[in-house]
């Protein structure tokens, strides 16, 4: 079966495409505009009974395009683009040389590329980003709300979201406009919220199908900015920052299996872990004070830090007077 290998510069309004026919060696270009011309482009390519590989930069605004040579069963290859960038030689650069350059890449076996989850994994990304963004409104209309309470004296900080905190909110007096802004945001607060319950329903629900998965937390943890995390195993292990999950899960695979790995220790951390080392390898705690040494293995304990000597205070004597 003949086949045809492809170098795609995408952009979204149009694409700038290099081929190479590989049973004639015909070589070939073209601008396809999106959407209509470059699907009857590529259908035209199925219709002929042709196999085609397409390589592409990463780049967004491209998920029509991957859907489309998905169900063409075209074979696509996503490239990352530092690293193309990097291998780029000329300083000139157009549509037609990024083209000739990915096509150039995938002849000699030198395309960087990188992995793309199925379209399964793409769909429950955009359940998980969807409810992200919807705490995050949240998250915003209940802080405006919280201004509103303190600005009239009234600090109820958790307690304000529960019932009596409620009502003592909407029994303050304000001006009209001040209360016309007041009730808005409790109106979308009520609407915000059975919308992220339901999307939270079914996002555990999907979690519990696959083994080893992450169970979500709302409460900000682990100095997570969007206070959206992953909680990883019980209750008291830490949590997982909704960019940190996402990035391990491209890392991870089709496994789709998220991890946390411990932070580093900072300089005061392992300085606690030495001063406890030392006190640990003199006597184990709890034993008779006989003056009998710990068994403790000098390979566990980390090594001492090495104090840098303080930088002098003050120069004397560098400057005479004439």
């Amino acid at each position: 079966m003949r086949s045809k290998i492809q170098g795609c510069d995408y952009h979204p309004s149009f694409q700038q495409v290099a081929f190479v026919d590989t049973e004639s060696g015909e070589l070939g270009e073209r601008r396809l505009l999106h959407r209509e011309e470059a699907e009857q482009f590529y259908g035209k390519l199925r219709e002929q009974g042709r196999e085609a590989r397409v390589g592409m930069e990463a780049s967004g605004h491209s998920r029509w395009f991957e859907r489309l040579l998905r169900d063409l069963q075209f074979e696509s290859w996503i490239g990352d683009a530092a690293e193309i960038r990097t291998k780029r030689v000329r300083k000139q650069k157009t549509d037609r040389q990024d083209a000739q350059l990915l096509l150039r890449f995938m002849l000699e076996d030198r395309f960087p590329r990188i992995w793309v989850p199925d379209a399964e994994n793409c769909d429950l990304r955009q359940l998980l980003w969807h409810r992200h963004r919807l705490v995050q409104m949240r998250t915003r209309v209940m802080n405006q709300l919280h201004v509103v309470a303190l600005n009239e004296g009234l600090r109820r900080k958790k307690a304000l979201w529960r019932p009596a905190g409620r009502e003592e909110l909407q029994s303050i007096a304000l001006a009209p406009w001040a209360g016309r802004r007041r009730q808005h945001l409790l109106d979308l607060l009520d609407q915000l919220t059975p919308k992220i319950q339901e999307l939270t329903r079914a996002l555990e629900a999907e979690v519990e199908k696959r083994p080893g998965g992450a169970s979500l937390d709302d409460t900000p943890r682990g100095g997570g900015a969007d206070g959206v995390g992953f909680r990883v195993g019980d209750r008291n292990t830490a949590t997982l920052s909704l960019r940190e999950a996402d990035r391990q899960l491209r890392r991870a695979g089709s496994s789709g299996r998220v991890e946390r790995r411990a932070p580093a220790a900072g300089p005061h951390q392992q300085a606690r872990q030495c001063a406890a080392a030392v006190s640990v390898s003199r006597g184990c705690a709890g034993a008779p004070t006989t003056g009998a040494p710990c068994a403790i293995p000098s390979s566990t304990l980390p090594t001492p830090i090495k104090r840098q000597p303080d930088a002098p205070t003050c120069a004397k004597g560098l400057f005479t007077r004439a």
